[in-house]
């Protein structure tokens, strides 16, 4: 049996990190690192068609920045290299040859014509389309003579015919397929290439790999794999399939239907601690309430028995609300490091950077929306009076009017336009109206930021924004609303 755990991460450099790849890296990085085992990377870049120029350093960056390291891999190296399949050919034609050798497999020379035709006929007949073994009995001297032509070939395993076989999933539990279903696999195609099962297994078992953790659509292929390794007579790893992240209740994640990968959620503001914590959780359901980790407490809560085995939904509320805890937890400093890029970028006048901080940390879902959160600091935008009008506070166009009128006289003989100050000011005038709050505070926040929606409440804008502009903004509502 395995002396440790050793669990692979094995991607195709076919393009960027899919959320659902990154769950199956991170689950096995996860599960290697609570058992103090190996967390490999292999890169099976054999299917020539889809591989793309420059996806393998995006796996390498992606990996990185959601701070998945590996101990063996094509960069790092490691006792059970090369690292990438492409590498690898010898290796699979030499444990497929002796396959053929023992029995176990044999050649076929059968076309492509007749392949179609033995399956339309079995359709039109109503029975499962399979290959029908017809190269199986070819003898010694036959298999010889089309050798000498020339004849090109695939090589097939031998699969049973009678019987069941079975095995134990550590999410879905006991799993058996009849073997009459299952077709004569084959094992390196006529180009010389393996098919992707075989490869798998036989690196699989050259690398040591104990657990195999990978999505629940490769289920159905399960037995196939375990034919081969007792074909071989090698120990069978712990198989962990994982459901698929879902868009919806019907459609899966897709970057050809526009849905982000990981990469996306990066660019678009989410942090990637935020990202990482989110995606341990589609599909995993820790101990307790508790949803924020970082990755070292992953690494030590993680539990397989977690998984679970319905489809997770993801859902982009629930990331924002989760990088939303995770910007709370910063502290200012870390806060301030991370918005600074925005903030520059939209605001050019001079405003106190600490208070800044203090008035958005709690609110900022995603650095990203800092900009349109704060542009109205250099330039009042345009807008309609009708924003001064709100059922909830029970203003209107008249109450706003005359609280303003009275509430810039005030506000133009404060001396000291701190918060603290401030807040004292506008609250006796509030106590003097015998008004509720609402009733001066929003016409306060939508004078002096012209929105609805601020990133504070009117008396932390008009701090941020000085007394000059305060007032110059009041008297601007004051005259439209006039």
């Amino acid at each position: 049996m395995f002396e440790k755990v050793r669990t692979r991460f094995a991607p195709s450099p076919t393009g960027y990190m899919h959320i659902g790849n990154l769950r199956t890296a991170l689950y096995a990085f996860l599960l290697a690192r609570k058992n103090n085992g190996d967390f490999i990377l292999r890169i099976e870049d054999t299917d020539c068609e889809r591989k793309v120029e420059g996806a393998q350093d995006v796996i390498y960056s992606s990996l990185k920045k959601a701070g998945i390291s590996w101990d063996e891999g094509p960069d790092v190296g490691g006792d059970f290299g090369p690292y990438i399949q492409s590498e690898r050919m010898h290796i699979f034609k030499s444990y497929a040859l002796k396959l053929v050798e023992a029995g176990k497999a044999y050649r076929c020379f059968c076309s492509k014509e007749r392949l179609e035709r033995i399956k339309s006929l079995q359709k039109a007949d109503k029975k499962p389309a399979k290959y029908d073994g017809h190269c199986k009995a070819l003898s010694s001297e036959q298999v010889a003579q089309r050798l000498s032509e020339g004849a090109s070939f695939v090589i097939r395993q031998k699969m049973p015919q009678i019987g069941v076989t079975e095995f134990c999933d550590e999410v879905f539990g006991r799993v058996s397929v009849k073997n009459s279903e299952l077709e004569d696999q084959i094992l390196i195609k006529s180009d010389g290439m393996p098919t992707y099962n075989f490869a798998n297994v036989i690196d699989d078992h050259l690398m040591k790999i104990s657990h195999v953790v990978r999505g629940s659509e490769y289920l159905s292929s399960a037995p196939k794999y375990n034919l081969l390794y007792e074909a071989f007579s090698w120990d069978v790893p712990k198989y962990i399939h994982c459901s698929p992240v879902m868009k919806n209740a019907k459609e899966k994640l897709s970057k050809r239907h526009g849905d982000e990968t990981f990469e996306d959620l990066l660019n678009i503001g989410y942090l990637p601690q935020a990202v990482v914590n989110y995606i341990a959780l589609l599909g995993w359901s820790p101990k307790g309430e508790r949803e924020i980790f970082s990755l070292k407490e992953l690494e030590e809560v993680f539990d397989v028995a977690g998984i679970c085995k319905s489809p997770a939904i993801f859902d982009i509320k629930k990331l924002a609300a989760i990088n939303s805890k995770y910007i709370r937890n910063m502290t200012d400093n870390e806060f301030l490091e991370n918005a600074k890029p925005y903030i520059d970028s939209s605001v050019k006048s001079s405003v106190d950077i600490n208070f800044l901080v203090q008035m958005l940390k709690n609110r900022t879902e995603n650095f990203k929306d800092l900009p349109s959160q704060l542009d109205f600091i250099d330039t009042l935008p345009e807008y309609s009076a009708d924003l001064f009008i709100n059922k909830k506070m029970k203003t209107t166009k008249e109450s706003s009017l005359e609280v303003l009128k009275k509430l810039v006289l005030v506000l133009k003989n404060v001396k000291d336009f701190g918060f603290d100050s401030l807040h004292s000011v506008v609250f006796k005038f509030i106590d003097s109206l015998g008004v509720k709050n609402g009733v001066v505070l929003w016409p306060l926040r939508v004078a002096v930021s012209g929105k609805q929606f601020t990133p504070g409440g009117g008396l932390e804008l008009a701090c941020l924004l000085g007394q000059n502009k305060t007032v110059e903004r009041l008297e601007i509502a004051i005259e439209k609303l006039a």
